[in-house]
């Protein structure tokens, strides 16, 4: 039977940010740690509205007046009892609330303090808004990214945002743990997107002086330049995906496409001055048959030859396309939470799941779960330690706490 998830003794106060503190916040929760998001309280008797974020899943909120001394006092009283802090904000907001690290280390000296910046917090931009695309141009892999002669282009927000923020955030916080397991204290941990999407970018820079990437932006070996690691529409208008660099998967893909004995077999896949006229000839073949015919021939060969899917039909299909969404690790002894609820997905995740089999994203509306978290963290029970006032929650009475 396996135990709980590596994270459940662990209690997070994430503050309130969008797309990559959020994502952090969410890794940490599927692995089991009780994430207590704090939105800002919104007054007026009306109920409050969801905010726009949807990386909720295993989270609870809880909505405090910030500029209400009563309300700040309760998240002072909140944070010796945690383990894990999540700091979106511009460099200077938190301090400007008597919640800067050099204060919260003071009262919680095993805190670990995630800040998450754009700009480095010490750089020429520190002081600027920006966004996905902005960290990724300031860092340089903007610069390796799209097709030639054309303009430098983002992934959308995948690399600085989420891969370069918040999941090494969450790298940073366990390295972080696992420090504190063996000195006792916490630490600040300070994450920026351009260093992150800069090191993720670390292969890609060491290449530019190798025969893999020493050409143009779009003319190397991964970055569209090479005609057998490219995508390719079909007759139906799907496209397949091809990736079959070395000699012998290249020959099984010759042998799909029904190309063996051309000029390109053998030597020839490494004749630069005849790869466009095999990116025409692949694209006039891939034509020839509708995505699901070709996936037909290539599956289960090794031709690195495999099918672009949308997830809209990813969730249609999910035996036949792998798209049951699952943690994102498997931890055999303590594994995540599930991503979805459903009783089939038992065997890729443990505990709760939640609806929307993943690819819905569930808003989560300030207040909502937070004075159940604090009372299983502190005992405290609305009415006695704390109560809600303009759409917030307050302590009741600061002298007796």
């Amino acid at each position: 039977m396996p135990s709980p998830p590596p994270l459940t003794s662990l209690r997070v106060i994430e503050f309130a940010g969008l797309a990559p503190s959020p994502f952090a916040g969410l890794l940490l929760a599927d692995a089991g740690a009780s994430v207590l998001r704090i939105d800002r309280a919104t007054p007026g008797s009306a109920p409050p509205l969801p905010t726009p974020d949807l990386l909720t899943r295993h989270k609870a909120s809880l909505a405090v007046d910030l500029k209400s001394d009563s309300g700040v006092a309760l998240l002072h009283k909140l944070i010796p009892h945690v383990d894990i802090l999540i700091d979106p904000f511009r460099p200077g907001v938190m301090e400007k609330l008597n919640l800067g690290p050099e204060v919260c280390l003071k009262w919680n000296p095993r805190l670990i303090y995630g800040r998450l910046t754009g700009f480095r917090r010490d750089g020429k931009y520190a002081t600027m808004a920006g966004h996905d695309v902005n960290y990724l141009a300031v860092s340089g892999a903007l610069s390796l990214l799209g097709r030639a002669g054309e303009n430098p282009h983002p992934p959308v927000n995948l690399l600085a945002d989420f891969a370069g923020g918040g999941a090494m955030l969450v790298v940073g916080i366990l390295m972080a743990l696992v420090a504190r397991a063996s000195t006792g204290r916490g630490q600040v941990v300070e994450q920026n997107m351009v260093d992150g999407a800069s090191y993720l970018a670390t292969f890609v820079r060491f290449a530019q002086g190798t025969a893999t990437g020493n050409r143009p932006r779009g003319k190397n070996l991964l970055d569209g330049g090479c005609p057998f690691y490219d995508t390719y529409k079909t007759k139906d208008g799907g496209y397949m995906a091809v990736g079959a660099l070395e000699p012998h998967f290249y020959r099984e893909l010759l042998k799909g496409l029904g190309l063996q004995g051309s000029r390109w077999d053998g030597k020839g896949q490494g004749d630069r001055a005849g790869w466009e006229e095999m990116r025409r000839v692949f694209a006039e073949k891939f034509k020839e048959k509708t995505r699901r015919e070709w996936e037909l021939v290539f599956d289960g060969t090794d031709a690195c030859c495999t099918p672009v899917l949308g997830y809209g039909e990813m969730k249609g299909d999910i035996a036949a396309k792998e798209g049951d969404q699952r943690p994102a690790v498997t931890l055999r002894e303590t594994p995540l939470l599930a991503v979805r609820k459903d009783a089939r997905n038992t065997s890729h995740g443990q505990g709760p799941g939640v609806d929307g089999e993943g690819y819905v994203g569930r808003p989560l509306v300030p207040g909502k779960g937070g004075a159940k978290v604090v009372e299983e963290w502190l005992g405290w029970k609305e009415g006695r330690e704390f109560t809600v006032r303009d759409g917030g929650m307050v302590l009741k009475d600061v002298s007796k706490l």
